[in-house]
């Protein structure tokens, strides 16, 4: 008897290949998003704190300088905020396109392994069958032998 040999093994192999793949991409995709999410909210957190000092030194009075400082550095963390925020968009979507790519390969796997399952069984029936069927010889032989007393 041949040992089993699933015909489709190769495009398994391969379909197995490209899920590890995507998966490899799909968490450096959340390491990028959290990075970018965790910018972000550092900068929002930055810009929070030098608020709340703002409003504490206008209790207390400050020059026209330090309002003109503050507004420029407001300015430019908003600008860095909206940056940052497109950035996590992006991220984001890269994310989710990734996360349905995954989704996708890991289904298609599964649906060869399922094959592959279906396959195997369907050999080891035609494999009991043909041993059964040469069993049954075996004995007819061996019946046919001791009556004809070769």
């Amino acid at each position: 008897m041949k040992p089993y040999q699933y015909r489709f093994e190769k495009v398994l192999n391969f379909r197995e290949q490209e899920k590890t793949d995507t998966e490899m991409e799909f968490k450096k995709s959340v390491e990028s998003f959290e990075a970018v999410a965790n910018e972000l909210y550092e900068v929002l957190k930055k810009k929070e704190d030098v608020t709340d000092k703002h409003q504490q030194k206008l209790a207390e009075g400050f020059f026209i300088t330090d309002i003109h400082q503050f507004a420029h550095f407001i300015d430019s963390l908003e600008k860095r905020i909206d940056t940052l925020q497109q950035s996590v968009i992006k991220a984001r979507s890269k994310m989710n396109w990734y996360e349905e790519k995954l989704l996708e390969k890991s289904i298609e796997v599964k649906k060869y392994e399922k094959m592959k399952e279906k396959d195997k069984e369907h050999y080891r029936t035609e494999m009991e069958q043909i041993e059964s069927t040469m069993l049954d010889e075996l004995s007819t032989l061996k019946f046919h032998r001791r009556e004809t007393g070769w």
